[in-house]
Formats: structure tokens, sequence, C-alpha cells
């Protein structure tokens, strides 16, 4: 359930404090570089819970995010 952009998962507490934590760092980029090492938590967000299951539109909506804000 997303609630204000934010995802809530009562079944998975740090599954739902990654994905708001990376969308926090995500949303406070500021330059070129802070926004590549946003991209690399992206991509480490998606390996870790790729291999204990989670809905993809997380991963979808982490990635349009930092798209939206590389523009």
């Amino acid at each position: 359930m997303l609630i204000n952009n934010k995802v809530m998962y009562p079944k998975h507490p740090p599954l739902e404090k990654a994905y708001n934590k990376t969308l926090l760092v995500i949303e406070s980029c500021n330059t070129e570089e802070q926004l590549t090492v946003a991209s690399k938590m992206v991509k480490n967000f998606k390996n870790l819970y790729k291999q204990v299951g989670y809905p993809k539109s997380l991963s979808y909506n982490l990635e349009n995010t930092l798209k939206l804000k590389k523009l």
C-alpha cells in the first residue's frame, strides 16, 4: 500500500525502512555525484530484496523517481 509515495508493509518493516530511506536519499540529492550514489543504493536495494521477493512496483518507483530527479 502506498501512502504519499511511501510504502507501508506491516509484515515487512525492514523492507519499508529500506525503501523509504532510499526514496528520501533520492529526493534529497542536489548534485550529480549524489545521484550516482543514490543509483547505487537503488541497485543494492533491488539486489538485496530480489533474493527474498518484493513487489516490482517498488523498484519501478525508485527507478522512476531517480530518473525524474536526474532531469
